[in-house]
């Protein structure tokens, strides 16, 4: 009659045998998650090393199986730790932004432990939980609440992985509502005009370099770290195209760092209005006059007085201070990228065009599968130069 395997999660005896050359391994089956048994061992300079580091790699791999050391009586805190850990390694793999990461652990930190970090995960019910985030809501904003809502739907669900409960609480807690949506509000042709000859108007601004980062972010769409991080060797003057490959995002501890974006649609090839490819072209030969810069070399397009890379919470700040506090003082630096957007939609460009120029999410699984990273519609580059072209503008609301 065939032995009965070990319980999931479990280890057999412990065998420690000493080496040719003196040291000691110390051995014994384990019996995974996936229910096959391997064998696991480590080796030390003595045989009560050797075995002590084997119980150790034995209690964290039981921590990865099935009603490990977590259950209904663990606190709240000590699981809150484990999902910090999957945020931060989530991090470190490229599937979450280090912004993201921050944001979770300071909500953690300044709503979710003092409210929740002492309760047993059995204590941690829908209506406590419907009550945190209720009066977040209240205390704080919709906004923040449905951050903390993540941050307590993460560490539960790790809880109910590990089998400590059944079914994640916050599934059933009431939806955050955020009021009445706003309405999207872009620089209409008009306004589109009077900033850009404000920027131009204003000596700081100008020195800023505000008005061609606005020009560029117009003419594509992009988010204000993307256009930040953008060098010479992704723009293509001759075919018009520029690579946006990279965001730049200030890390705790590390600070400001050029990263990936956080989906594969991030990254795209866009098509630049006749407009914009002429402004860079002029900022450019401005810079380097007949000469490339040096090849493999990684020079920033608007880059900050010491000419690296330049910090988007500074470059905000800036745009803050130049737009004033009347007629333009709603601007911020997502207004270029929805005025992008209404420009297209009202050329009657598809959701999927435009998302594929804003790099969103895909809206499906054969989207993303079968369409290969490509330039977006290069129609997107006459309607945006038709519209933004400020020179044509003024001229038309000029003979007006």
């Amino acid at each position: 009659m065939a032995r009965p395997p070990l319980p999931v999660g479990t280890h057999g005896k412990i065998n420690v045998n000493r080496k040719a050359d003196g040291s000691y391994v110390a051995k014994a089956k384990f019996r995974d998650l996936d229910g096959v048994t391997r064998l696991v061992e480590r080796s030390e300079r003595t045989a009560a090393a050797a075995r002590n580091r084997l119980l150790e790699a034995l209690r964290d791999r039981s921590t990865e199986s099935a009603g490990g050391p977590l259950t209904a009586d663990t606190k709240f805190g000590a699981v809150a730790d484990l999902w910090l850990r999957e945020v931060h390694s989530a991090v470190e793999s490229g599937e979450m932004s280090p912004s993201s990461a921050d944001l979770y652990e300071r909500q953690l930190r300044n709503y979710v432990r003092p409210a929740l970090g002492e309760l047993r995960i059995r204590e941690v019910t829908t209506p406590r939980v419907d009550a945190l985030l209720q009066a977040v809501r209240k205390r704080r904003s919709a906004a923040t609440a449905k951050v903390v809502r993540s941050v307590v739907s993460g560490v539960m669900g790790l809880a109910a992985r590990h089998g400590a409960i059944v079914a994640n609480p916050t599934r059933e807690t009431k939806k955050i509502s955020s009021g009445e949506q706003r309405t999207v509000r872009a620089l209409s042709a008009e306004e589109r005009v009077r900033w850009l000859e404000q920027l131009e108007a204003d000596p700081v601004a100008v020195r800023k370099d505000l008005p061609d980062l606005t020009r560029f972010m117009l003419a594509t769409g992009v988010r204000i770290g993307e256009a930040l991080a953008v060098s010479w060797d992704e723009v293509d003057l001759d075919a018009r195209t520029v690579d946006i490959e990279w965001t730049l995002v200030r890390v705790r501890g590390a600070g400001l760092c050029r990263l990936p974006p956080k989906t594969a649609t991030g990254r795209r090839t866009l098509p630049l209005p006749p407009f914009a490819a002429e402004m860079l072209r002029r900022r450019k030969l401005a810079e380097y006059g007949a000469e490339e810069p040096a090849l493999g070399a990684v020079v920033p397009v608007f880059p900050d007085s010491a000419g690296g890379w330049r910090d988007p919470s500074n470059t905000r700040r800036d745009l803050r201070t130049a737009r004033g506090t009347d007629g333009f003082a709603w601007v911020t630096s997502h207004v270029f990228r929805k005025t992008c957007a209404t420009i297209l939609d009202a050329a009657q460009f598809t959701p999927r065009q435009i998302a594929d120029q804003l790099g969103h999410a895909r809206p499906s699984l054969t989207q993303d599968v079968y369409v290969a990273r490509k330039v977006a519609n290069p129609d997107t580059a006459d309607v945006l130069n038709a519209e933004l072209d400020t020179e044509s503008t003024s001229k038309e609301l000029g003979s007006g």
